[in-house]
C-alpha cells in the first residue's frame, strides 16, 4: 500500500522498503485501485470499536494485528471458491497486508535486520490462524473458534475470556460475504457487517 492507513493507524506516505516475502510485491500490479478500495475497506472493518469496547479484543498493536488477521482470513475464505480474478486480488490483499505488517515494523524503530525474522514470524501466526479458524468454521463449530480466537487473542490469559461474540460476529461476517456476488469481489467492493 503507497498509501493509507498502516495497522498501527499512522499515516502510511511512503514505502522506502518492500519485501519481498510472497513473490507478489514486486510484481507490477495493474489493479492497485481495486486492490487499495478493498484493503481500506478491510482495515476499517478491523478497526470497528465495537472489536474493542465489546468483543473483549485489546485496542493493541498485536490486538489490531489480530483482527485485521480475522478479517483477512474471512475475505481469503470468500474468495478461495471465485473466479480467478477473485483469488488473485485476495493474494494481492494479503501481501498489502504483510507490506502494511512491514511498514508499522519499521514505523516502531525496530531495526532493519531483525525485520525479516519477525516478518516470518507474524506470517506463521497469520497461517496459523487461518488453519485453526477455517478448521472450526469449516465445522460450524463456534465453540471450536472461540476457543480458538482466545488463545491467539489472549495469550497469556490465566483464564479463559469469552470469545463467543467474536466468533458469532466472524461466522455472520462469513455469511455476509458469501451473500456478495462474483462482480462485487471482482471490483473490490466486498463489505462486512457491522459489529455489536
Amino acid at each position: 500500500m503507497q498509501q493509507g492507513r498502516t495497522l498501527l493507524g499512522a499515516k502510511n506516505e511512503a514505502f522506502p522498503e518492500k519485501t519481498m516475502i510472497f513473490g507478489l510485491f514486486g510484481k507490477k500490479n495493474n489493479n492497485q485501485a481495486i486492490v487499495d478500495r478493498q484493503y481500506a475497506t478491510l482495515t476499517s472493518a478491523a478497526r470497528m470499536p465495537g472489536f474493542y469496547e465489546h468483543q473483549n479484543v485489546p485496542d493493541t498493536v498485536m490486538g489490531r494485528f489480530e483482527m485485521l488477521s480475522a478479517v483477512m482470513i474471512l475475505f481469503f475464505r470468500r474468495t478461495r471458491a471465485s473466479q480467478t480474478s477473485g483469488q488473485e486480488l485476495a493474494q494481492e490483499i494479503v501481501d498489502a497486508f504483510f507490506e502494511d505488517i512491514d511498514y508499522s515494523i519499521r514505523e516502531l524503530g525496530i531495526g532493519d535486520n531483525t525485520v525479516p525474522k519477525r516478518m516470518k514470524k507474524l506470517a506463521g501466526m497469520f497461517y496459523g490462524r487461518l488453519e485453526s479458524y477455517s478448521k472450526a468454521m469449516d465445522a460450524g463449530d463456534a465453540e471450536a473458534l472461540a476457543t480458538a480466537l482466545g488463545r491467539n487473542i489472549h495469550p497469556k490469559a490465566v483464564e479463559a475470556i469469552d470469545m463467543s461474540g467474536l466468533a458469532g460476529w466472524m461466522f455472520q461476517a462469513e455469511a455476509h460475504l458469501s451473500a456478495q456476488s462474483e462482480d462485487v469481489i471482482a471490483t473490490g467492493s466486498a463489505t462486512l457487517p457491522a459489529v455489536a
